[in-house]
């Protein structure tokens, strides 16, 4: 059985994410660290709570990082609502979070299980970037780190160039991909188009598990904000399709093979990650690192969709 830890800054597609990961009967979710990037680390560990709560799992939370690494917390105006879920008032967890941090919880599991422990990286790295300052030989021990993060080939959601989890805390990001631990990531290109839920499956979610209904109703700000300004009716969920990546053989269908350098200049390319294709000659800066990361480009939508509505409506 595979094992993992979700590290989630936990809006309403970071729980779409942990549903799908606590409703799996094939993994063992060891736990799931929180870190304040869509809200604070708070509210953060407060959804991740309610959540598990919805999906009738009793899964440990531990509360990581409340700050950015060297940076102040950027003040975002969440399109998850000012609660990440919707601000429908589902947040009420009953359970608390353990006593033990998160970067220690990180460190005990990796250490545990050396070469066992996946983990699931759906917000800022900051915990990461943490566990790996503290004890870079066990971080080294991680099986797999699974990202949300970066535009992968298109346009950043943050800045032109930067994808919001990277651009909240990129000297966080760089660590990770430096870190010696296999990095598969998912970047914001392949969560925007038709990937996502439409009318028709929202309103299947509403009548179905109670963990669909507490998705539908956190993702309401979100579907009011794409309705706003896209002119869509349809929820994207990029923390899922990078889940759906980790669990779901088939998903994945095209990825390369890249060195991922991440920009930690005070710039306007903040939190930017340049990809060096593998393979690819690059005249004006021949001697680039060694390959640190796949970067999907192509995923089975089709898959996503249908396992996804199966798994909570």
């Amino acid at each position: 059985m595979r094992r993992f830890i979700i590290d989630t800054d936990t809006a309403s597609d970071d729980a779409a994410a942990i549903m799908m990961a606590a409703l799996d009967p094939s993994i063992e979710l060891l736990g799931v660290t929180s870190v304040a990037g869509n809200v604070n680390i708070e509210q953060a560990t407060a959804n991740a709570l309610a959540t598990l709560e919805s999906c009738d799992k009793k899964v440990p939370v531990f509360k990581g990082a409340s700050r950015p690494l060297f940076r102040e917390r950027h003040e975002t105006i969440s399109v998850h609502g000012k609660d990440g879920m919707g601000d429908c008032g589902i947040i009420h967890p009953e359970t608390k979070a353990e006593e033990k941090r998160a970067v220690e919880f990180i460190l005990d599991m990796v250490s545990e299980y050396p070469g066992e422990v996946e983990i699931a990286v759906l917000g800022p790295a900051t915990n990461i970037a943490l566990a790996v300052l503290t004890d870079r030989d066990a971080m080294r021990n991680v099986k797999h780190i699974w990202s949300m993060g970066t535009p992968g080939f298109g346009p950043g959601n943050a800045t032109p160039v930067s994808e919001f989890n990277v651009f909240i805390d990129a000297e966080a990001y760089a660590l990770m991909l430096e870190c010696g631990a296999p990095v598969t990531i998912a970047g914001f290109d392949m969560c925007v188009g038709s990937i996502g839920l439409d009318k028709a499956e929202l309103e299947a979610l509403s009548r179905g598990s109670k963990a669909g209904q507490f998705l539908e109703k956190a993702t309401g700000k979100l579907l009011q904000f794409n309705l706003e300004t896209r002119n869509q009716h349809m929820v994207d969920l990029p923390d899922a399709i990078a889940m759906a990546a980790a669990l779901w053989d088939g998903f994945v269908e095209e990825q390369v093979s890249c060195y991922c350098e991440c920009c930690t200049e005070n710039n306007s390319t903040y939190g930017q990650v340049i990809f060096y294709r593998e393979g690819s000659t690059y005249e004006a800066c021949p001697n680039i690192g060694k390959a640190n990361a796949y970067v999907l480009t192509k995923v089975n939508e089709e898959l996503f969709t249908e396992r996804f509505m199966d798994l909570l409506a």
